[in-house]
């Protein structure tokens, strides 16, 4: 087994297979969308042809939604797999927020979090595609005070119970916000607990293969109990194979075959070809780990080299900068790839 060729074609990374950019996210399930303006070409990369316009399209149509999902972090889902996402993961993120909360020595009653709750909806519900800054003064302006973090924590509350999510994409760096039933209308019924679990299990499988089962409570971020489950579920669409003295899953609709080398990828932060695994020695080697990312959690963008991480990367006010650490790519596929991404942001 390659499991570096696997991922690089699971991801999309490799031979893309899609055209739009909510055909990549809905391979995916959900889609790390940490940073404002690297998730546009997190997506778009993993198309046939990257178009700022096409991922725009996408996100102002609200085809693409970004919100707090699993693991209580920013993500990028389908109109279609949004609700049923949220209900998998709701209760565990409402006790990971009031844990934060906690942390920093606040809390929430309920009754705060209604009362917070219903004013962002009264707002937001008026002044689609608000600002948080525009959202903090109308709570100030309905008594509701609190540290950044405190309001923060409100915010994310509205979107963790389904009222707001985001609205159209800024030129800026900064999210906007809409009432979730306008931009995804209630279509049909919820898939039962079951389903979804399956549901989750066979998306993440498919775009992320191989990855363990370790991978995949880490990714979602669910009990391993439920992760069990879901795995179990879709076990005849799963092929197993030993390396390295773990067990990896191999989705049926993985492709494992069509990898070239030679291939220069200017990852984005935050990626999910690194984010999305609990262990990523597969990728990046233990000694270069902080080149990538720090113990905080804060992921850099880096330049892979035949899938492995060897460099980083970052665009000035000449281009795209690169700096190796690792073997360095050949002249030719590094100026292509600079050319693909700086091809894309020219029309940002």
């Amino acid at each position: 087994m390659n499991p570096i060729a696997i991922r690089m074609l699971s991801g999309q990374l490799a031979s893309p297979q899609f055209r739009r950019a909510e055909e990549v996210v809905a391979w995916f399930g959900a889609m790390q969308a940490q940073e404002y303006q690297m998730m546009r070409w997190a997506v778009a990369m993993r198309t046939k042809r990257p178009s700022i316009q096409d991922f725009r399209r996408a996100f102002d149509e609200g085809h693409i939604i970004r919100t707090h999902l699993f693991r209580t972090t920013w993500q990028l889902v389908i109109a279609e797999d949004l609700r049923w996402m949220l209900d998998l993961c709701r209760e565990k993120n409402r006790r990971a927020i009031n844990g934060f909360l906690k942390y920093y020595g606040d809390s929430i009653s309920e009754q705060e979090y209604d009362r917070g709750c219903a004013a962002i909806e009264r707002y937001v519900g008026d002044h689609p595609d608000a600002t948080k800054e525009d959202i903090t003064l109308a709570l100030q302006s309905a008594g509701i005070a609190g540290s950044p973090h405190h309001i923060s924590i409100l915010i994310r509350r509205a979107e963790i119970d389904g009222i707001i999510c985001n609205g159209r994409l800024s030129q800026g760096r900064e999210n906007t916000y809409s009432l979730l039933n306008e931009r995804v209308p209630t279509i049909g019924p919820s898939p039962s607990r079951e389903e979804a679990l399956a549901l989750l299990a066979r998306k993440y499988f498919r775009s992320h293969a191989p990855a363990t089962e370790a991978d995949f409570i880490w990714w979602s971020g669910l009990s391993a109990k439920d992760c069990r489950q879901a795995i179990g579920s879709i076990q005849s669409e799963l092929h197993t194979t030993r390396f390295l003295n773990e067990t990896y899953y191999i989705h049926s609709n993985s492709r494992t075959r069509g990898f070239r080398p030679g291939r220069v990828t200017l990852l984005p932060s935050y990626d999910e070809y690194l984010i999305a695994y609990k262990s990523r020695h597969i990728a990046l080697a233990p000694q270069h780990t902080h080149y990538a990312h720090n113990t905080f959690g804060i992921f850099h963008p880096v330049v892979l080299i035949d899938g492995r991480v060897a460099g980083n990367w970052k665009m000035t006010g000449r281009g795209v900068s690169t700096h190796f650490f690792d073997a360095e790519p050949s002249p030719d596929a590094l100026s292509s790839e600079k050319a693909r991404y700086t091809d894309f942001i020219a029309t940002v």
